[in-house]
């Protein structure tokens, strides 16, 4: 099969995937063997690639993958040859200790990330136990599916994670795959609240897609928005985006960090806070963790029920080193998406 391989961490603009042809694998007990059709790109590759995240190398990126099943291993019972699945972050979690048995294996000490500890997406076969596959609406496109695997399901997490109730007003900071679906969702849930988008200065394509979807208010990170946000998300790669979040939110509110890793490391970048600003009267600072299966399976319906559409730019496998590049540079609209051949 081809797949798209990082053997070394090195900056993107290196182009650091390598096309290789490598071993379909074979699947084991409870195991499937995928066909994929189409792959997401995600922010968590660039944190992989850039030593943020450390994956298992060489490794076979990508998380949120759609295809067929091709064949199944000894004691598969939930899929059969030629249904149609999405696989996402969760690849591996133990399912015995207290966080699993609450439904709540991101946070399981034996987690294991698709496309970071084994392989994922980037390819054009993969396996994954049954017990983390998720069958894909018909309403879907495999492209269109893709991005519901992680830019969708940790939106709807983190969108939990806000407590928001409906009539209060949610903030999201960055406007990219995750966010362009959470405000759907938002609109479709909490008809009566309000969501205010905060981009980078002179995003103009990502301010009008905010606006096309429905937002209330579009403005840069830095600018005071109309009124004080009852809770908000932050999906960028920066600490400013989450101080600048804080000082805007109302008494009480929450504000939650949707990223695996910050790309600002150096103590000068790091989250400076003056707490009568930004933390008194009981604001709150949480981080959302990956997903658990329940998100995956509990979102795809209701993404298929609203209906969310993600906005998609497609690439080829080959070129998955240029997706990732102009994701860095913000230059996608929506979710970037790898195709495979048929």
């Amino acid at each position: 099969m081809k797949a798209m391989v990082l053997k070394k961490v090195s900056p993107i603009g290196e182009k650091p995937l390598e096309l290789e042809d490598w071993p379909i694998p074979a699947p084991g007990p409870k195991q499937i063997l995928v066909k994929i059709s189409a792959c997401g790109v995600c922010h968590t590759e660039l944190d992989e690639i850039e030593g943020r995240l450390q994956p298992r190398l060489p490794i076979i990126l990508g998380h949120e993958i759609v295809g067929r099943v091709e064949s199944s291993g000894p004691e598969v019972n939930k899929f059969q040859s030629g249904d149609r699945v999405g696989i996402g972050w969760i690849n591996y979690a133990c399912g015995k200790c207290r966080f699993c048995r609450d439904g709540n294996e991101n946070l399981c000490s034996e987690f294991q990330g698709t496309g970071c500890h084994a392989n994922g997406g980037y390819a054009e076969y993969t396996i994954i136990s049954e017990d983390f596959a998720y069958p894909i609406p018909d309403r879907f496109s495999c492209s269109q599916a893709a991005p519901l695997l992680c830019a969708g399901a940790i939106g709807y997490r983190a969108l939990k994670l806000t407590g928001l109730r409906d009539g209060q007003i949610l903030g999201l900071f960055g406007f990219g795959a995750s966010a362009h679906i959470v405000i759907q969702i938002v609109k479709h849930k909490y008809p009566n609240s309000k969501v205010f988008v905060f981009t980078r200065p002179r995003q103009q394509k990502h301010q009008d897609l905010a606006g096309k979807l429905g937002a209330d208010w579009v403005g840069a990170t830095g600018d005071t928005p109309p009124a004080k946000l009852n809770c908000a998300i932050d999906f960028t790669p920066a600490w400013k985006p989450v101080v600048e979040a804080l000082r805007v939110l109302e008494k009480a509110g929450r504000v939650v960090i949707n990223a695996i890793r910050k790309e600002e490391t150096d103590k000068e970048s790091l989250l400076k806070l003056d707490y009568p600003t930004h933390l008194w009267l009981e604001k709150e600072l949480k981080s959302v963790a990956n997903i658990a299966k329940s998100d995956a399976r509990d979102f795809l319906p209701l993404a298929a029920e609203i209906p969310i559409i993600p906005e998609i730019q497609e690439f080829s496998l080959e070129e998955a080193n240029r997706a990732l590049t102009l994701l860095k540079q913000g230059k996608i609209q929506g979710a970037g998406v790898l195709k495979m051949p048929e």
